[in-house]
């Protein structure tokens, strides 16, 4: 008869690869570090593989670990799912939630509803990780995501929030002494600043009224891994940018750039709230995401008015 997998050390294993640390999750299982250790090593031992590569200053994972952390890590969050499913809906959310969120849509939009979160949920403690580049859910063991794209075809599951607008813009100093450009393929003739995590990187799309289409590869200066540290920049009439509204809205509120191409749309992305696949999910990770879902919309729909309005 074939044994049943070593859940509990499997288990154990997927803590310490989201933690990056044995010290780490044996305070949070509430075990020894021995327990940890001797848990991944029968692991390793029944699989005959080394799972992390361990020094005095580092623990990084092997290519089988990398290899088994993504079933782990979902087998751990399925068992929390079930057990949270199990407990009885009067019990208060309560724990840790790992949430990835794009830098600035991060310090804006999200940080600034965090408080009220809070008072409603003492119980509840969020993991903040900005960075505006795609991270993975499963492998990096986070609960939950905010994204602000076209998404692509993927097992993660999507909860659209809203639609992000984008403008093409240029500050009243820039446009003086270039000129105001009127059809996309013009800003070839400009100096424009990229960002590096759009979906097709470099190159901007714009359909019109009629159905037509541009694509244009703009060249320039400054190319960002973050669309806020084009800001200095922009409004110092050094170059032309396609940002988002969370972004570049005030700045076209107050009159520091212009709304150029107006006759002509960029594909507008949306803010989608991702998960990784599963069952159900623990009540703490439901209700940051309920609370995100009901709170996001009209935050940034406040803030895409006074552009609107400017632009």
């Amino acid at each position: 008869m074939a044994k049943l997998p070593d859940f509990e050390a499997l288990a154990i294993f997927a803590k310490v690869v989201e933690l990056r640390s044995f010290a780490g999750a044996a305070s949070e299982l509430v075990m020894s570090k021995a327990t940890v250790s001797k848990a991944v090593t029968r692991l390793e031992e029944r699989l005959g593989a080394r799972l992390f590569n361990r020094t005095s200053r580092r623990l990084a994972l092997t290519d089988a670990g990398h290899k088994l952390a993504e079933r782990a890590t979902r087998l751990l969050t399925d068992g929390e799912a079930a057990e949270n499913e199990a407990l009885a809906q009067s019990v208060a959310p309560r724990g840790l939630v790992r949430l990835a969120v794009p830098m600035t849509f991060g310090i804006k939009a999200v940080a600034p509803l965090l408080p009220e979160f809070f008072e409603a949920y003492p119980e509840v403690s969020v993991d903040l990780h900005l960075s505006d580049a795609t991270i993975d859910l499963i492998g990096e063991g986070f609960d939950m995501a905010v994204r602000i794209a076209r998404l692509p075809d993927s097992s993660l599951i999507a909860r659209r929030l809203f639609t992000m607008p984008r403008f093409t813009v240029a500050a009243p100093s820039y446009l003086k002494r270039h000129g105001r450009p009127t059809h996309p393929m013009h800003l070839a003739e400009h100096k424009c600043f990229s960002y590096a995590y759009m979906s097709t990187p470099n190159i901007w799309h714009y359909t019109n009224s009629a159905g037509e289409q541009a694509s244009v590869r703009p060249g320039g200066q400054l190319r960002v891994n973050n669309g806020e540290a084009v800001m200095p920049a922009l409004i110092a009439g050094l170059g032309i940018a396609e940002l988002p509204e969370f972004i570049v809205g005030e700045a076209i509120s107050s009159g520091a750039v212009e709304v150029i191409l107006k006759d002509w749309k960029q594909a507008e992305g949306a803010v989608h709230m991702v998960t990784p696949p599963g069952g159900p999910r623990p009540a703490r990770v439901e209700a940051l995401g309920d609370f995100l879902a009901a709170k996001l919309p009209g935050t940034c729909k406040r803030r895409a008015k006074k552009s609107t309005k400017a632009g």
